[in-house]
């Protein structure tokens, strides 16, 4: 049995992971976290999934469980690292913006427990960050290369953590610096396209879960990689598996590749 923490329990990607767990019989829903000046502490968080009186208030500081799970944002996950690391509770993180220095606190942490950190938590946009990089290979920047991605219009941070794991990931294939070799969209009079850019391009509008396209534009055909993700469960499932994954193993960093690999048997 895996014990999960779940921070921004309050919010849409929180209710969505707490809910899946309850259906687990693998996993117990061990606490809910929220900020300081949240309206809904103290309140029992049953009652806010719409499923009676769990015995379990909703909390600004995690205490019994085994893995905490984080979809929030830099600077709370970065609090909960913290928090986490030093009462041995593992974490599994999807939070995306994280900068540097919100990356280095997380590496900080895996040295005392394990800290999976994914952009993504979904099969297929894993499955398509390996064959993103395998067509890029294969081509070897003959093609003109575009990411483009789209999200609701609630989401704060761009690129998305996934469209810079997919430019990551061609400029490795391609043998080229990640981010040098990178521009985020395009304005004004800016000439003719140099030969082996790579440009990333993000979307806000509606309530669109998460799309991401890898375009490879050449002269008289094109290749598109196409991942559209319906439902917030994807990502929730996900980051569940991992939960279960990082349950129990030393501290380190993990990825979601680690799960999938374990998973399909290497």
């Amino acid at each position: 049995m895996t014990r999960i923490i779940v921070n921004g329990a309050c919010g849409r990607m929180g209710q969505r992971i707490s809910s899946l767990a309850m259906n687990d019989s693998a996993i117990q829903l061990a606490g809910a976290l929220e900020r300081n000046e949240h309206p809904d502490l103290g309140k029992d968080y049953g009652l806010i999934l719409g499923r009676g009186e769990l015995g379990i208030a909703v909390s600004s500081d995690p205490s019994e469980g085994d893995v905490l799970i984080d979809f929030t944002a830099p600077v709370s996950t970065v609090l909960r690292a913290g928090q986490a690391s030093d009462k041995g509770i593992a974490l599994v993180v999807g939070t995306t913006g994280l900068e540097d220095e919100h990356k280095a606190a997380l590496k900080a942490a895996s040295r005392k427990v394990p800290v999976l950190l994914a952009p993504n938590m979904s099969l297929g946009v894993n499955v398509l960050f390996r064959i993103a990089g395998e067509v890029a290979k294969i081509l070897g920047g003959s093609f003109d290369i575009d990411i483009i991605e789209a999200h609701h219009n609630l989401k704060v941070d761009a690129p998305s953590g996934t469209a810079v794991r997919l430019a990551e990931v061609i400029c490795e294939a391609l043998g080229r610096e990640y981010p040098g070799g990178v521009i985020y969209g395009r304005e004004g009079n800016v000439g003719a396209r140099p030969k082996g850019e790579v440009a990333v391009h993000a979307v806000r509008g509606g309530d669109i879960v998460g799309d991401h396209t890898v375009l490879f534009a050449g002269d008289g055909e094109r290749i598109e990689l196409v991942h559209r993700a319906h439902s917030r469960d994807t990502f929730a499932n996900g980051a569940l598996r991992a939960a279960k994954f990082v349950h129990g193993k030393p501290p380190g960093m993990y990825s979601i590749t680690d799960v999938l690999e374990s998973e399909l048997g290497g």
